[in-house]
């Protein structure tokens, strides 16, 4: 069963074709590594040597599942990659990716970020038909559903899967000679098509593109298929594509500062939220201090906005790995006490203005609000810079229920008592959708208006313990 302790990233994914012989998975790696942030649970990479598919998978960062030998193993110029925070199926190694199938047709990798909501029937109706799942992902739905349709036009069989699944995904699937990208009908996940001199690449996120020295060409649009070689990029569209509805949270959380989504860098959306912040909720404080990293962009916003100066009031321990990736709320509670401290004499006898980009649970500002009293902080003013959470998510994010949201339950008068500052306010679903500057996003965490049918809660929970049940038999 995975963790409600509070969000989580998805997954990163990453492909390559083009360049030396030995280039692809070292390449790969490079380009995990910059996706690092989307998830720390397992990491994997699949190569092409033009005959076969070979692969390699663990638990652990990048770093620690490949080294110089691993790398020497996985000769091939074409490549694919994925690291997992696991939203779907249990943290084990049996569910890391890329999931490589070998069929009648021959052989896929394939590297999934994203949820299905129709998932449990699917499964049900694959293993009524005989079907035995070697995973508790719904990765490896996709993957049946594209080997059982290739008939020879592996781009069909694609299209043939697109039509029976429903959710978010972004798709990075390779075959001995093809590369392929796939997103979902509403766009929910990110993919991106990039270049270097000789090389085109696939990735969740513009980042990885820069650290192999490439550059950022489109966003593959949604519901679109388009497959890549040395030449370039060929675009397959699926005819059922509706308009873009990219998950709000890659702009407040997910997507590392320096990456497109759009026209501009996630770092300028912020900051943009944060200005706009301060024009709905202005404060009386000296200084405006930022939850590192994540509040970091719209409190530098919010201080330019308002005048009020910006300071660096926590310090962070740069080698303690983000707090809600502890599976326990124990275990998340001494993460916050090790990473972040309290610069004392930034905060002593000061009015604060606190920066964060979201409130979950609502247990981690407490214990930083509780910090920045007892170093000396006169009144704590928090400022949200997204909109209460009161939805969960469906498409990929692993929120808890709707119980445990904190904005559930209790309103901002409320929540401000309970974290103990003296007064709060969230942005508007408003003033988020200008910073993110008109682009067509889900923002159903705040809103509830899912962008298609999605499963209750009671079935959410049940397909949970279904996947306990499945890796436990």
């Amino acid at each position: 069963m995975r963790s409600t302790s509070g969000l989580h990233e998805e997954c990163g994914v990453f492909g390559i074709v083009g360049g030396p012989q030995t280039r692809a998975a070292r390449a790969t790696y490079y380009g995990l590594y910059a996706l690092q942030h989307r998830g720390q649970e397992s990491a994997g990479i699949a190569v092409s040597t033009g005959n076969e598919i070979l692969h390699h998978k663990a638990m652990g960062l990048v770093s620690e599942v490949f080294d110089e030998k691993r790398l020497a193993t996985l000769p091939g110029s074409m490549a694919c990659g994925h690291v997992r925070y696991s939203t779907s199926g249990r943290s084990l190694v049996v569910n890391a990716q890329p999931l490589v199938v070998r069929y009648r047709g021959g052989a896929l990798a394939l590297a999934h970020n994203g949820n299905l909501v129709n998932a449990p029937s699917l499964r049900a109706t694959l293993e009524q038909e005989g079907v035995i799942f070697e995973t508790s992902i719904d990765s490896e739905l996709i993957a049946n559903l594209v080997a059982r349709a290739d008939t020879g036009n592996i781009v069909e069989a694609v299209l043939s899967a697109m039509r029976v699944i429903r959710g978010a995904y972004a798709l990075v699937i390779m075959t001995p000679d093809t590369l392929i990208g796939v997103r979902d009908l509403d766009g929910i996940r990110p993919l991106s098509i990039g270049r270097s001199e000789d090389s085109w690449m696939l990735a969740s996120e513009s980042c990885a593109f820069d650290a192999v020295g490439g550059t950022l060409v489109r966003d593959v649009e949604p519901g679109e298929v388009v497959t890549l070689n040395r030449s370039g990029v060929m675009s397959h569209p699926s005819g059922l594509a509706r308009p873009e509805r990219l998950c709000i949270f890659e702009f407040i959380y997910f997507g590392r500062p320096d990456s497109v989504m759009g026209a501009s860098t996630m770092y300028v959306v912020r900051k943009r939220a944060g200005g706009l912040l301060a024009r709905e909720a202005p404060a009386r404080a000296d200084i405006v201090v930022p939850v590192p990293d994540s509040g970091t962009s719209a409190a530098v916003g919010y201080a330019e906005t308002s005048g009020i100066p910006f300071a660096e009031g926590f310090v962070k321990n740069s080698y303690v790995g983000r707090t809600f990736i502890q599976p326990e709320q124990s275990l998340r509670a001494t993460g916050v006490d090790l990473k972040l401290s309290v610069l004392v004499d930034v905060v002593r006898g000061k009015r604060v203005v606190l920066v964060d980009d979201s409130i979950v649970r609502g247990t981690t500002i407490l214990r930083l609000i509780r910090k920045l009293r007892a170093a000396g902080a006169v009144a704590i003013d928090l400022r949200v810079a997204s909109p209460p959470i009161v939805c969960p998510c469906h498409f990929g994010i692993d929120t808890p229920s709707r119980g445990e949201l904190i904005a559930t339950s209790l309103d901002a008068p409320a929540i401000c008592r309970r974290v103990n500052a003296d007064s709060l306010a969230y942005l508007s679903i408003r003033g988020l959708r200008e910073a993110v500057g008109g682009k067509g996003s889900c923002d159903a965490c705040f809103s509830g208006q899912y962008p298609m049918d999605v499963p209750d809660e009671g079935n959410k929970l049940g397909l949970e313990q279904a996947e306990v049940e499945h890796a436990t038999r």
